[in-house]
């Protein structure tokens, strides 16, 4: 029998509206946006549901509000007595990953990540930092691209997406060569993506010790299921192991296709991606086009994949 993998998405698949009428229909997923605005300290709920768009962009509010809406459904999946094999998530993602595998509280990792998007955005100044999403080019490649760009300043590979996709970051000047070059090498896409900082770069590496000294004050731990680690593709249940990736992931890059790859070898069927947008079952797709994928972000797709699941648990 094939295992059920939960994987979350991180920044950059928000969107105005994500959630709502979870929020309005389900009395657990109320309960963890009320307990969001609670912790936070100002109305998360409102601006996720209302707008306006460039304050839900902002990396501060972007973070906690992904990770509140992937809790909100956990908590529904969780009622109806569905859990994973392992999980995994993107960058911010796997924040919501340690929640749903109980080695995060959701009230702690929402104040946590709320501070880590205030350190990442600091970390370097607005308009000097940028990343771009090559297509159409193999990893090696990529990094060719950033090594023959890296006189023009920082430029890294960040986002080990897909065999197909990799996205790079650093200074602006360097990730705008590293796509010219790109483009010469034959990339289907190289486009510079609208985010406000260079995430996953050695730029933010001043980021790790604020995030370690904060996660030290946290109860971190252990997992009770396998989370697979950006930075290292494999899977971990240990507290002080946890710890020390999380501070690694803000300046190192995401495996995620290694992290997928790890996922099938441990006998991931079906993955199921919860909280707003494809993004990530478009990766597994094209990593593992036998998976059976699907995403819960609303209402109806969170009685469709009920269906599914609830099956599969009877099944085991």
């Amino acid at each position: 029998m094939g295992k059920v993998a939960f994987i979350f998405p991180g920044q950059g698949a928000q969107y105005i509206g994500m959630g709502k009428y979870l929020c309005q229909n389900l009395p657990e997923a109320k309960e963890v946006f009320d307990s969001a605005d609670r912790v936070l300290g100002f109305g998360l709920k409102r601006i996720i549901f209302e707008g306006p768009e460039e304050r839900l962009s902002e990396t501060e509010i972007t973070q906690p509000a992904i990770l509140t809406i992937s809790t909100a459904i956990l908590r529904q999946l969780k009622k109806h007595g569905i859990k994973p094999d392992m999980a995994a998530g993107l960058s911010l993602g796997e924040y919501s990953a340690l929640v749903a595998a109980d080695s995060m509280d959701f009230e702690d990792a929402v104040a946590l990540v709320q501070k880590r998007g205030k350190y990442m955005q600091s970390a370097v100044p607005i308009n000097t930092g940028t990343m771009a999403a090559i297509i159409g080019l193999d990893k090696e490649s990529v990094e060719e691209c950033c090594r023959r760009a890296s006189h023009l300043g920082v430029v890294e590979p960040a986002n080990y997406n897909c065999s197909c996709q990799t996205a790079i970051s650093g200074e602006r000047g360097a990730v705008a060569g590293a796509v010219e070059i790109a483009k010469e090498m034959g990339a289907r896409r190289a486009v510079i993506l609208p985010v406000s900082a260079p995430f996953h770069c050695s730029l933010l590496r001043p980021v790790e010790d604020k995030l370690g000294r904060e996660l030290d004050k946290m109860n971190i731990r252990g997992t009770s299921f396998p989370v697979i680690a950006n930075v290292t593709a494999m899977e971990e249940t240990r507290s002080e192991y946890i710890k020390q990736n999380l501070i690694k992931q803000v300046s190192s890059p995401v495996l995620w296709e290694e992290s997928v790859i790890r996922m099938l070898s441990l006998g991931a069927d079906t993955f199921v991606e919860i909280g707003p947008g494809k993004t990530l079952s478009g990766f597994v797709k094209k990593i593992d086009k036998g998976a059976t994928i699907m995403n819960i972000e609303n209402m109806e797709t969170l009685e469709m994949a009920l269906k599914v699941l609830e099956g599969i648990k009877c099944l085991s």
